[in-house]
């Protein structure tokens, strides 16, 4: 006998300290006082027990969340707990409409199984049954059926069909999932149809959508709106009320305060992978061979806290780039790296004349050097970078290419956001004159507070003293608190009462939608 067996027989042993095995149990009261039928009075547990572990063991293959159901019915030794509650009362009956009426999330219902569990509660319904234990099929199949669609149906809804983190591989943001806790705490609910009513989605957005979906006969239009019905439905970190989104599709980052917008403005995401990344892949993994390394610039989805700010950042030179961009250059102007105030550094010291290395005795796949950009007009970052903590060496900063910000599609930069305002997103963040002023004066502009002219024009003239030697360096600045960040990836959402649609920059959409095809 399979894993389950052994579950419960230890309870089986102990028949006399348990009220489920007192003739009759609590269902076999219940259904003889509702039937007013008097073959359930002797009603036979161990009898029972032998069929429900027969219909687990068969049913059980095809269960989403196999190992919890059979926990919770091991630890409440195979009592049929929802239909002893929910059958009389009308709750199971409540289940199976709002299964059948899933579609209007966008599932298909047939996955819920409610047709079937409609025909067991008919079947239960009749009174046919001429002996009690003609009735153990129907029951034990009843209610692992409604514990399965009630799960099901539930963490759906709650928390989304999909694990985005189970398929995107650059998805860093930690969703919350169902937990097998939790799912035992639905299964010992005291009121299915208040469980039912709880779980339907609330925000706005999904509710904008829902009812777009709902009044749109092309299928195209529904496919992506049923993709960000499933975006809104997953459990994302709490942002707060007061926090920055960056969504790559749309190219924009936006600020915002409860449903207000402090400030928003385009931006530059990071380049598609190349197409066959996949296979490609495969092939770099077999040769090794950097010239079959396929291209992933794409910017990570995450979520952080912008907690510092750098005026006249230094670029420390990713190694990718470094190898894909910064050796070739080299290789073919040997004062590339000195006129694009490139220094390099062997074992962490600095070389004195990168000019002078002879690149040819260094492959780049093998560059024993890293490459740093100093502090400057030149440098790719701008005179602004917005650290938060991440793992994927990403940040908000500025640039020098304006004129990406007037391509429609902007998902071109090596994965970094480049934003379109940053001296306006620095001011908010440090919503201090004082400081304000400070990070001015270090990128050469004037303060907004002219009792702060004085320290403004000493540090010019300092700068402008060419008898000393003035270094440019970067200065770190503190917003006046982290503000939370996330970087996420929507194709379609409400607003101004209308729906916005965005292409599928990275081909997201593509990947969900065969994600989800087995729930349509």
């Amino acid at each position: 006998m399979k894993k389950f067996r052994f579950l419960i027989l230890p309870f089986i042993l102990f028949i006399s300290a348990c009220g489920w095995f007192k003739s009759p149990p609590e269902i076999g009261k219940v259904l003889a006082e509702h039937f007013n039928n008097k073959i359930y009075k002797d009603f036979d547990t161990v009898a029972y027990d032998s069929v429900f572990v027969k219909t687990m063991d068969s049913l059980s293959v095809k269960f989403v969340n196999p190992k919890t159901i059979k926990a919770f019915y091991a630890n409440n030794y195979t009592q049929p707990k929802l239909v002893t509650q929910f059958y009389i009362n009308g709750e199971l009956d409540s289940l199976v409409s709002y299964l059948n009426q899933s579609k209007v999330h966008g599932f298909n219902p047939k996955i819920f199984k409610g047709d079937e569990i409609k025909e067991l509660l008919a079947a239960l319904t009749a009174n046919k049954f001429k002996k009690v234990e003609e009735s153990y099929p129907v029951i034990a199949k009843l209610e692992l059926l409604s514990a399965n669609a009630y799960l099901n149906y539930n963490n759906y809804l709650k928390y989304g069909v999909v694990n985005p983190r189970s398929i995107f591989s650059r998805y860093y943001i930690k969703v919350r999932r169902p937990d097998s806790a939790g799912m035992q705490r639905l299964l010992d609910s005291k009121n299915l149809l208040d469980t039912l009513r709880s779980v339907q989605p609330k925000s706005a957005q999904y509710k904008a959508l829902q009812s777009a979906y709902l009044n749109t006969d092309a299928e195209s239009e529904k496919r992506i709106l049923l993709l960000n019905m499933e975006r809104f439905r997953w459990k994302m970190p709490e942002t707060g009320d007061n926090y920055v989104q960056v969504n790559i599709p749309d190219f924009r980052l936006t600020w915002l305060d409860k449903t207000d917008t402090v400030i928003s403005m385009k931006v530059c995401v990071g380049g598609k992978r190349e197409n066959g990344y996949e296979d490609k892949l495969k092939a770099f993994a077999k040769s090794g061979n950097l010239d079959d390394k396929p291209k992933n610039h794409e910017t990570p989805l995450l979520f952080s806290k912008i907690n510092s700010i750098q005026a006249n950042p230094i670029w420390n030179i990713p190694v990718s780039i470094a190898q894909s961009e910064i050796y070739w250059m080299a290789r073919k102007d040997p004062f590339y790296l000195s006129n694009s105030n490139i220094k390099v550094y062997y074992k962490d010291k600095l070389i004195g004349e990168p000019d002078t290395i002879n690149w040819n005795k260094y492959s780049r796949d093998k560059l024993p050097f890293k490459f740093k950009q100093g502090s400057g007009g030149g440098n790719a970052l701008g005179k602004f970078k917005f650290i938060f903590d991440n793992s994927s060496s990403i940040y908000l900063h500025d640039t020098n290419n304006k004129n990406g910000f007037n391509l429609s599609n902007r998902a071109i930069s090596h994965g970094c956001v480049r934003i379109e305002k940053p001296l306006e997103f620095a001011e908010l963040l440090v919503k201090d004159t004082y400081t304000y002023d400070k990070l001015r004066a270090e990128v050469d502009l004037p303060p907004v507070d002219s009792t702060h002219v004085k320290w403004y024009k000493k540090r010019l003239a300092q700068k402008a003293d060419t008898t000393k030697a003035f270094q440019l360096k970067p200065a770190w600045f503190a917003p006046k608190k982290a503000v939370p960040l996330i970087i996420t990836y929507i194709t379609a959402w409400s607003q101004n009462d209308k729906i916005e649609y965005r292409p599928d920059v990275y081909g997201m959409d593509e990947k969900l939608w065969t994600a989800m095809k087995k729930f349509r």
